[in-house]
This record gives structure tokens, C-alpha cells and sequence, in this order.
């Protein structure tokens, strides 16, 4: 998952995304690391460009140039400096891009830096790794924190190489103001130089020799009819079928997105289904006989989820021929290695591969916006680990959103169209992700620097966020926020409902706090209800950039602290797992310790942690992962065990925070911390959104990713949607906001001192 600035980023928009740099045609010879070569038109070293945006376009606040002055080898540099306007979160950026054609474990940059008067913010080396579906590892050197004034240092940072990495994203980077010089790169894998790496075995795939349709799908049509519908949800499901399961497209024989475009006209044209099964099933013959074995079979104890396909039988859809091709088809799936289409990920999880974004369409034509509806659909038909738990039958929904898809009648409402189907998935994990202009101006680059949270179905302001645009809000903590330019919060949550995904309501609500004051006008009017007094107020809006990254927890900004002597607290938003030790030695005496879950964890201590709070190897949870071989076929897998380390276990009661902040890595560090054996897990419903995330393109450059694996406890109970459930729930109060209380930390020490 993103680290919290890179969140942040996410959420204004300015994220540094691999739609805006691309590679570069490159050989070993020309990458430029020493920076010595030089472009004297651009006042870049050759090869480099500044990096927020496209190659070539200026980075709004920063000057990003040559610098033949300073320098710590040779006769150049690049400086990045910010500009009198540049705002406190807002970045400059120089890079370069190298396709990824090398083996090997580990990649590392390494470079010189020297920073002068950095504030509010950070200077650092920037690395991102990229797949077929987005980022694959990224850091920037936020956890070094350079700021201030430094002299030449050598800096360094290493990302795991992944095999499906294609591109390698490198440079510099000054986030907030003031000066930055980088120098003398050098890009090695496995601690040796590139002019050493092994190249990657690579394979040429028929389907990328296929460059039709580039520009146009040449689908175009002004209204469907009803049969049209019809014909094109059955479409939809045979294509995303034999997607899956026939090996001629495994193999990478076709591209089928353009095979689609292809097939499409005759079966929109199509008047009835003998007309529809005849052009799908000469469609299906065409692509040569299947001689896959027979499926294996799958012991029943150890299914979790089966495929869906009664409608491979359906006589009103398909054809008896149609039927037994399909039929066939299912018996004799394509082979689980190499498929075009999908491999292996981490965890267990799968990799959705060769799905282009289309990235130079932001406004799809018909053709590809019904790609982007089929590619979606069958994805969660196939490899959502929860199809089961959306709370309605999957199917009718491909049918329900073809004319939404298909007559989206610009690149906003495309969007609107693609976040009300993801919403139905009812998944936190799954919605549209990354920087996209379109959506960054329908929200509003303005808001009003506070954070919002839903108490008791009521918007109120919880505490007012630090920004450098403008005096302090008149907003006050506890005003409950009633209408926004009039409109009622109740109608205006009610109206956008539908394009916000999230697995529960608790977490929706979240989410749409986050928005509910966002706007393109520098003035919004409030109706407040204060200290019961109800009152307007004209309360001013300030820039997304302007302001500070929102803490991870609201209770502290150091990962621990002693509560009183006999009380430890550890908030897992910024900690360290090296510190670990010395934390856990601090507490041993302590009758309790409070673990702070309300945050994402700064680092990945699962193990590390439990190891000082289990007595005993403790099962705390086991997966549903899918079978390649057999789309649409989860599979249970044993329990994962918590163990105890070499000491003693802690002896004190332990008391776990969570609420809707609790997600993905924070409710799976959760679930292995409550084993614990006096632990109590206080607060209220998480965001129901556990496992590792499957990532995926749209058509016209849109990211999104699902749940990829299923989470569940080692009895069976579930974790999506229901979230974890506390021991002993709670939620914060109108009068605890307004008073500054941090309520649950006030309950969980009662409860400590509880017997």
C-alpha cells in the first residue's frame, strides 16, 4: 500500500503518476547519470525532463534546471528550487525512465544531495518500479526527512525488482520550499552496475503485434435498443469466458480487446439469439480446436468459492451448439502457467497483466468505454475473492450499466459510470485510484481546512487542519456542519452514495467526510449547529496543496509514550519495528498497553509485535486464494500461526483501538494482536476491506484494484464487509470533539483498571 504522503497526494490529486512520465527510448550507453551531458535548449541534462507532469512541461512552483555553479563532480548538476508561491505540500521533480529489461533481485539508486533552507517538506532520491498495472514499489526518501541546509552527502535507496516490472521511474525530488542539488547517480542491480545486469528472457506474444484500433474502436451508435442490450451483455460474458479459459488466448495468441472491437458489430446487428449464437460460436471456432486436459479435480473440503457459470446452460442466451462449445470449453481449461492474461502476485493473489489503460483516451468512444464495463465485470466474476458477499446476484449488473457505459456522454460522467459499478462491489479496497484531473475538478481544488467525521449520522468538524494559505478557519471542533450551500448534508450524502465505494457504511461515510467541503469557489456558506445554536456562516476555502498531510492518529505524533507509569501506549501510525525491542523492554513492568490500530501502519508488524504478547503459537488467520486453472475457483489454505519470541510474554492486559480508519493491513495486524491472551479490542466497525489488492487498468487511464485473496478467522468467520468486530464497542461523542477528548483512549484505561 501507499505510504501516507504518497496517500495524500492520492487525494489531492497531485500524485506523481506513470500517465505523466513516460519512457523513453533508452540504451545503456545513454542514460545519463552523471548528469555531464547536456541539453543547453532545455537546461536539463540530456535525456532528463521535470517530472510532475508529461516530459518537457514545467513543474508549476519549482525551477527544475542545470546547474554549472554547484556541483559535486564534473561540471554539472540539477538544481530544484521553489518559487515564492510554491506551497507547503506541493513538490518539483527531475527524472529519467528506463524500460525494465534486466533480472535480479534488488534495484538501487544512488546519488549525491545537498539541500539549502528545505522547510515543510523534504529532499530526496525518487524511485518508482512500474508494471502492466501500475506502481510495483516506489520511495522518495520521506523516512530520511532531509530538510534544512546540508552539504554533499551520498544518499541511497533500494525497491525489490519484480519480474513484471517494466519501467523504471528515477531522479530527484524537493517537496515544500527552498533548494535542492542532485549529482552523480549510479543505478545498480544486485549490487552490480547495469552494464552488467542480465537482460530479461523476453517473449513475443502475437496479441502485441496486433495494433489495430489504436485511435478508434470504430464502435459508434446513438441509442441501444433493447436486444442491443441483449446481445451485448451476452457479449460481454462469452468474451470474458473464453478471456479466462480458452488457451489459444492464454497463450497470447490474440488480443482480445481488439478482437472484441472486432466481433462487436455483428452481434450488436444480431436480431435475436439464433442470430447472436450463430456469430459467437463461428467467432469461437475460428480461434482453433482446444486440447487442454481436463480440468483437475478439487477435493469439496477445500473449495471456499465455485465458479458461477450456470449460464453457460441457459437456453435463452445460447444456442445448443454455443452451449456445448462453451461446455467444452469449462471442462478443458487453458493451463495455469503463462497465461496472457493473469499470473502469479504476491500472497496468493493475482496479477492482472497486459490490460492497457489506453492512457491517451480520456474520453473513451463507445467501443472502449464497453471494454473497460466487460473488462471490469469479468474480472470480479472470476478473481473477486467475495463475489458471494456484493449482497445481489453479479449477473443482472452487466446488463444494468451497459447503457451507463454506453452513453456516457463525456469523460466526467464515464468516470461517474465506472465508480457507481465499482460501488457495487462493496469493497474499500476498489475504487478509482491515482491523480486524475477530471475527477480532482468535479470534487473541487478547494476545501476548507478541517477534518469531518460522522458521529451518529451527524458531519462534524473533529479538529482543524494546519494549512499555510490562510488565517484559521472560524470552524470550531464539534460544530456539527448541517448544510452546504444549502443543501441539507443528509440529501447530499443520499445524492452521492452511489460513487463512493466502500465495503460498510462507517467506512463510505469516511470517505465522504473527506469531500463534503471540497468545491471550486473560495467561499463556501455552512449551516453549523454549535453549543445547540444553529447558525450560517460564510467560511473560506483554501487550496488542496496548501494543505499539511493529515496525522496518522489523532491521540499522538510519536509512535509511544507512557499514558501514566503503569501504562504504556504504542500507536502503530508511526511505528518503527527496530524500535520494537527497546519499546516492549519500556513496558514489560506496565499493567496495560494500549495499541493505537486507528491508522495505517507505518510498517508491516504482524509478527514482530504478537511475538511479545502470545504465550503460545496462536492460529489467528487463514486465506481463500484463487486457482488460475479453473477462473472463478477459490480454494481455502491453512491457518497462519502467531508465535512467541524468547522472552516472556507480556503480562498486562492489552487494549486494541480501532474504528474506520482500521483498514486492509491495520484489520489483518489486528486480527493477529487480539490472540493475545488478555487483549480487548475497543472501538467500532473497521473498513472491511483485509487482504492484498489485485491492481488493474481502465480504459482511459483509469486504476482501480480489488481485494485479491480472501481473509477470514481460522474458524471460517468473515472479515469483508463486517469488518472486525470490537470486543467492546464505542464511539466518540459531539461533547468529546468539542472538548478536545479522545474518548476511547479514556475507555481504554478504564477498562485496564478493570480487575
Amino acid at each position: 500500500m501507499p505510504t501516507r504522503y504518497t496517500t495524500w497526494l492520492l487525494g489531492c490529486g497531485i500524485l506523481l503518476s506513470g500517465s505523466w512520465v513516460k519512457a523513453q527510448s533508452t540504451t545503456l550507453a545513454s542514460i545519463n547519470l552523471d548528469l555531464e551531458t547536456q541539453d543547453k535548449a532545455r537546461h536539463l541534462p540530456a535525456g532528463w525532463a521535470p517530472g510532475i507532469h508529461s516530459p518537457g512541461a514545467p513543474t508549476p512552483g519549482y525551477q527544475v534546471q542545470t546547474d554549472s555553479v554547484v556541483h559535486q563532480q564534473g561540471r554539472y548538476s540539477v538544481r530544484l528550487q521553489s518559487s515564492y508561491d510554491a506551497g507547503t505540500n506541493s513538490f518539483g521533480a527531475a527524472h529519467w525512465a528506463i524500460p525494465a529489461r534486466y533480472q535480479g533481485k534488488s534495484i538501487t539508486l544512488s546519488g549525491y544531495l545537498k539541500t539549502e533552507a528545505v522547510q515543510n517538506g523534504f529532499a530526496g532520491l525518487w524511485m518508482r518500479l512500474d508494471g502492466p498495472n501500475g506502481t510495483l514499489g516506489f520511495d522518495n526518501m520521506q523516512k530520511a526527512n532531509l530538510q534544512g541546509t546540508h552539504d554533499w552527502q551520498l544518499y541511497s535507496i533500494t525497491l525489490p525488482l519484480a519480474p513484471e516490472a517494466k519501467t523504471i521511474y528515477l531522479g530527484g525530488l524537493l517537496v515544500g520550499t527552498g533548494s535542492a542539488w542532485l549529482d552523480n547517480l549510479s543505478l545498480t542491480i544486485d549490487g552490480k552496475p547495469l552494464t552488467q545486469a542480465r537482460p530479461k528472457a523476453t517473449t513475443v506474444y502475437k496479441a502485441d503485434a496486433d495494433t489495430a484500433f489504436q485511435k478508434s474502436s470504430g464502435i459508434a451508435f446513438s441509442k441501444l435498443s433493447a436486444q442491443q442490450v441483449e446481445n451485448l451483455a451476452v457479449l460481454g460474458q462469452v468474451w470474458g469466458f473464453v478471456k479466462y479459459y480458452h488457451p489459444a488466448v492464454a497463450r497470447g495468441d490474440y488480443n482480445w480487446d481488439k478482437e472484441l472491437f472486432r466481433i462487436m458489430p455483428a452481434v450488436l446487428a444480431s436480431q435475436n439469439q439464433a442470430d447472436r449464437s450463430r456469430v459467437l460460436s463461428t467467432w469461437l471456432t475460428g480461434l482453433g480446436p482446444v486440447t487442454s486436459p481436463v480440468a483437475a479435480t478439487v477435493s469439496p473440503s477445500k473449495i471456499r468459492v465455485q465458479p458461477t457459470l450456470a449460464w453457460l446452460t441457459d437456453g435463452k442466451q445460447l444456442s445448443k451448439e454455443l452451449q456445448q462449445q462453451l461446455l467444452y470449453l469449462r471442462a478443458h481449461p487453458a493451463a495455469a502457467t503463462a497465461h496472457y492474461y493473469v499470473g502469479p502476485a504476491e500472497a496468493g493473489n493475482l496479477a492482472f497483466l497486459h490490460e492497457d489503460a489506453y492512457a491517451q483516451m480520456a474520453y473513451p468512444d463507445a467501443g472502449y468505454r464497453l471494454l473497460g464495463l466487460f473488462r471490469y465485470w469479468n474480472i470480479i466474476e472470476y478473481f473477486f475473492p467475495y463475489k458471494y458477499a456484493i449482497g445481489e446476484d453479479w449477473q443482472p449488473v452487466l446488463s444494468e450499466f451497459i447503457p451507463q457505459f454506453a452513453n456516457a456522454p463525456d469523460a466526467l460522467h464515464y468516470r461517474l459510470a465506472a465508480l457507481r459499478l465499482i460501488a457495487r462491489v462493496h469493497d474499500t479496497h476498489a475504487n478509482l485510484w491515482g491523480a486524475d484531473k477530471v475527477l480532482t475538478d468535479y470534487r473541487g481544488n478547494y476545501t476548507v481546512p478541517v477534518s469531518i467525521q460522522f458521529v451518529q449520522q451527524q458531519a462534524v468538524v473533529a479538529k482543524l487542519r494546519p494549512t499555510t494559505q490562510a488565517a484559521p478557519t472560524v470552524l470550531q471542533p464539534g460544530d456539527i456542519i448541517t448544510t452546504v450551500d444549502g443543501e441539507i448534508v443528509a440529501d447530499w450524502v443520499k445524492a452521492r452514495q452511489p460513487i463512493f465505494p466502500a465495503s460498510n457504511q462507517p467506512t463510505q461515510l469516511r470517505n465522504m467526510a473527506g469531500m463534503l467541503l471540497r468545491g471550486n469557489t473560495p467561499t463556501v456558506r455552512l449551516g453549523i449547529i454549535r453549543n445547540g445554536k444553529a447558525s450560517t456562516l460564510d467560511v473560506n476555502r483554501v487550496s488542496l496543496s496548501s494543505l499539511t498531510p493529515p496525522t496518522q492518529t489523532a491521540a499522538t505524533d510519536s509512535s509511544h509514550r507512557f499514558l501514566r507509569p503503569d501504562v504504556g501506549y504504542l500507536t502503530l501510525g508511526q511505528i518503527s519495528t527496530k524500535s520494537l525491542p527497546r519499546i516492549m523492554s519500556e513496558f514489560s513492568q506496565t499493567k496495560g498497553l494500549v495499541i493505537d490500530i486507528r491508522n495505517y501502519p507505518a510498517e508491516f508488524v504482524v509478527f514482530t509485535l504478537s511475538q511479545y504478547l502470545v504465550p503460545r503459537p496462536t492460529p489467528f488467520v487463514k486465506f481463500s486464494i484463487p486457482v488460475p486453472s479453473q477462473p472463478g475457483l477459490f480454494t481455502w489454505t491453512n491457518a497462519l500461526h502467531v508465535r512467541p519470541g524468547k522472552g516472556q510474554a507480556y503480562p498486562g492486559k492489552v487494549v486494541i483501538l480501532v474504528n474506520e480508519e482500521t483498514q486492509s493491513q491495520a484489520e489483518y495486524t489486528t486480527m493477529a494482536l487480539r490472540t493475545a491472551p488478555r487483549a480487548t479490542v475497543l472501538g467500532s466497525t473497521t473498513a472491511g476491506a483485509d487482504g492484498n489488492v489485485s491492481r488493474f487498468a481502465l480504459p482511459g487511464n483509469l486504476s482501480t484494484m480489488i481485494s485479491g485473496i480472501g481473509i477470514y478467522y481460522p474458524d471460517g468467520r468473515e472479515t469483508q464487509r463486517v469488518g472486525i468486530v470490537p470486543d467492546v464497542e464505542m464511539h466518540p461523542t459531539v461533547q468529546g470533539l468539542q472538548a478536545g477528548r479522545d474518548e476511547l483512549l479514556e475507555k481504554a484505561l478504564e477498562l485496564i483498571d478493570q480487575g
